[in-house]
């Protein structure tokens, strides 16, 4: 047997870190906005003719083997790979997985490969789970992972695709997909990657731990985080570029706020020449540090940024906006 499940990675746009539980409980109307991208997560399950699971990584060329799954539960290689392949409890099989994102990116890439690998262990062991049951498993086997609380927004772009905003509210999660002309936002944003890797895990928690503890500061900048995608919303609905590009470029200003790591000077010099070169907004993907950085700015700018990016020493990405989320076979 041979199962192939593949699942995006994506861009957000406004809203990140207040969706880490219980952040958005305290600023009513939290939600986030993201699209899932091009850049997709690969897992590729196969029969094994012994009762060994082996996982290996094409993008770190890390293996791991075990006699059987009880065993993977401590192992610190694949971490995340080999806990969900204890979950799932795994056997005669051999995973192999790969990532079109960088690593560190900030755009969601162990996310998608987490969907990703939840749904081929789901098919390979043929037990259902509604969607959002699926999820709850990737993230709840993340944070194990990563030992520290995960966001909700990354994993529904790698399930469904598309362009959507994700209500935050008390009684449950809303994810609504936007009526956005994809091909009209893509002309208008260029993605690279900074050459400079990220720990999410790390920011975030910093500034959680600073938000239950009461900072004021803090709690400001989520009110206006939330503030603002509420407004880029609007302006996506009403295909009013001008004031995208004015709600990105507050979102970034409000991020930067949160912890003096969200920024390096590398990032201030890519951000520097693309908005020479013509860019109107710009923020680094993620909760920041390093990883993905995205331009926004007119279509006939964007050639000329990509140019300014890459003569700064980034890595332009080539991406389009993906329709589709998780897919087998």
């Amino acid at each position: 047997m041979r199962i192939v499940t593949s699942a995006p990675t994506r861009i957000d746009l406004a809203g990140g870190t207040i969706d880490i539980w219980p952040l958005y409980l305290f600023h009513p109307g939290a939600q986030t906005l993201n699209a899932a991208i091009s850049l997709r997560a690969q897992a590729t399950i196969e029969t094994r003719t012994d009762d060994r699971v082996v996982i290996t990584s094409l993008d770190t060329g890390v293996t791991v083997e075990a006699e059987g799954w009880p065993e993977l539960r401590g192992r610190r290689e694949l971490r995340l790979l080999s806990l969900l392949a204890h979950f799932f409890e795994a056997r005669n099989l051999t995973l192999t997985t790969s990532c079109e994102s960088p690593a560190g990116a900030g755009i969601a890439g162990s996310s998608a490969l987490n969907v990703a690998v939840c749904s081929a262990f789901a098919e390979w062991n043929r037990t259902h789970y509604e969607p959002e049951a699926l999820l709850q498993i990737a993230m709840n086997v993340e944070a194990q992972a990563i030992n520290v609380p995960t966001g909700l927004q990354d994993y529904r772009p790698a399930l469904y695709g598309g362009i959507a905003a994700l209500e935050l509210e008390v009684d449950g999660i809303r994810r609504i997909p936007l009526d956005v002309d994809a091909a009209d936002l893509e002309s208008r944003i260029v993605l690279c990657y900074t050459g400079e890797p990220r720990n999410s895990g790390t920011n975030n928690w910093e500034i959680v731990k600073k938000h239950v503890d009461g900072d004021p500061h803090i709690f400001d900048c989520f009110e206006r985080i939330r503030d603002t995608a509420a407004a880029m919303r609007e302006a996506l609905a009403q295909g009013d570029w001008d004031r995208v590009g004015t709600a990105i470029a507050e979102e970034w200003n409000n991020r930067k706020r949160l912890a003096p790591g969200v920024t390096t000077p590398a990032i201030e010099a890519l951000i520097a020449r693309a908005i020479a070169a013509g860019a109107t907004a710009a923020k680094v993907c993620g909760a920041g540090g390093g990883g993905c950085l995205f331009c926004y700015g007119p279509p006939e700018r964007r050639d000329a940024i990509r140019e300014a990016l890459t003569a700064g020493g980034a890595r332009v990405l080539d991406y389009r906006i993906e329709r589709h989320g998780l897919t087998r076979g």
